[in-house]
């Protein structure tokens, strides 16, 4: 008889979940401040964190302009700032780098407009931590990016970013499945992926390749050595499943500021990872790292599903997933499952933190952390312990936070996504792809 297992059996688990969601956006909540006044009447990120700051002017025939957005991008990291009623602005950035300065011209008033080539600036610190930006502009006729345009370059930035999200969630749902637990050490299993080929690639000047390589099979690894130290040795004693998850947070914590302890709290890039964009796509231009990025992660996951669907160790683990208990009596190893699914899981996270790193770019000690909550959300929103449900669930998630961008300030992008899990809970409380007589 098909092993089941009924939905009322696995609402612990959907509970914790979702308290490991509640906890993940607390958390995050500080990530991305909000812009507050500073003394002088200019933005400022709230929080004052940073020692570094970009400072400027926007004028139109020397009269100040309100309102008019500024971005700085760089080294991984992005923030947004308004002009005051001064027409000033200012922006902290976590390290002296080079960063690109950025007039938005849609907040522009009527018949003021940036010069071609003129609206993105590139500046770099000198021996001060202040640098000063302005933008001084004349009248003219502005010229905009379609609406079709811009929608199909989102679809596209939408989809690369749900397929290596899926990469995450699908490792993390496989674990949930089998053993009931929600990892918030995941995230930095992503991390450690792009960490290793960074250290190998960079650090020690490894071909990218063969960088990215090993640094799979070392995630691989570190999957395995988390199962034979920690957490068999805890199922082994029964430990429930809410210490485990505390236990997982702990685990996580430690784990994370150990990178910083390493590595250092600077962002840094891959190789490659600033390719130029050369490809065109209607209209959208492409690197050729982000058609690699897509393509292996489809070739990866198609491996994943052929895994699940064709394979002995698939089908075992898909039984364990509804039932431990009735597989174990059937004659199925379930540690030993259990084990593969730690160590596959860990490989597809640490593929998932390459491709991220690519995808952002740079590579940070905190990278995964930042994405966690998103791949919690896709794999309530596709269905706890179902693999393909958390496939469906990122791509969803990824797309709404890239198309939502056409309408929403970027801060405010994985809010949306938030909402978007929420609504379909509340009609559908076992995700899209969850079903009551089986979830796995």
């Amino acid at each position: 008889m098909k092993p089941t297992r009924t939905l009322a059996h696995r609402s612990p688990g959907r509970w914790l979940v979702l308290l490991g969601i509640l906890v993940s956006a607390l958390t995050l909540s500080g990530i991305a401040a909000s812009p507050a006044m500073a003394e002088d009447g200019s933005t400022a990120q709230a929080s004052e964190e940073f020692e570094y700051f970009f400072t400027g002017n926007v004028q139109f025939d020397r009269e100040p302009l309100e309102g008019v957005k500024i971005t700085v991008e760089g080294g991984g990291f992005e923030a947004d700032a308004e002009t005051d009623v001064d027409g000033k602005w200012r922006i902290g950035v976590p390290e002296k780098g080079e960063y690109k300065v950025t007039l938005d011209e849609d907040t522009l008033p009527k018949g003021v407009v940036v010069a071609k080539g003129e609206a993105t600036v590139t500046a770099e610190f000198g021996l001060t931590k202040l640098k000063a930006v302005n933008f001084f502009l004349g009248e003219g006729e502005r010229t905009t990016t379609n609406f079709g345009a811009q929608l199909l370059e989102r679809v596209i930035n939408g989809l690369n970013f749900g397929l290596l999200l899926a990469l995450a969630a699908i490792g993390l749902s496989l674990i949930f499945g089998t053993t009931g637990l929600s990892n918030f050490a995941h995230a930095e299993m992503v991390t450690f992926g792009a960490l290793m080929v960074l250290t190998l690639g960079v650090d020690l000047a490894w071909p990218i390749w063969l960088a990215i390589a090993a640094a799979i099979v070392l995630s691989a690894g570190l999957g395995w050595t988390l199962d034979a130290v920690i957490w068999k040795p805890l199922r082994k004693r029964g430990v429930a499943l809410i210490p485990l998850m505390i236990v997982s947070i702990g685990l996580s914590l430690a784990i994370r500021y150990t990178y910083q302890f390493f590595y250092g709290g600077a962002t840094r890039q891959l190789p490659g990872a600033t390719a130029p964009k050369e490809l065109s796509f209607g209209g959208v231009q492409l690197s050729w790292i982000d058609v690699g990025s897509m393509v292996v992660s489809v070739v990866v996951l198609l491996g994943v599903a052929f895994f699940l669907l064709r394979t002995r160790i698939g089908k075992a683990t898909r039984a364990v997933s509804d039932n431990a208990s009735l597989a174990s009596a059937s004659g199925i190893d379930v540690d030993r499952v259990i084990r593969i699914v730690w160590v596959l899981g860990a490989a597809l996270a640490g593929l998932s933190g390459i491709l991220w790193a690519y995808f952002r770019p740079g590579v940070s000690w905190d990278m995964g952390f930042q994405i966690l909550l998103l791949i919690f959300a896709a794999v309530t929103l596709g269905g706890l312990g179902t693999a393909f449900g958390a496939l469906v669930g990122s791509l969803i998630v990824g797309l709404f936070i890239e198309i939502s961008t056409l309408w929403l300030p970027s801060d405010l992008k994985y809010v949306g996504a938030l909402v978007v899990l929420i609504l379909v809970l509340l009609f559908r409380p076992q995700g899209i792809l969850g079903r009551r007589e089986r979830i796995g």
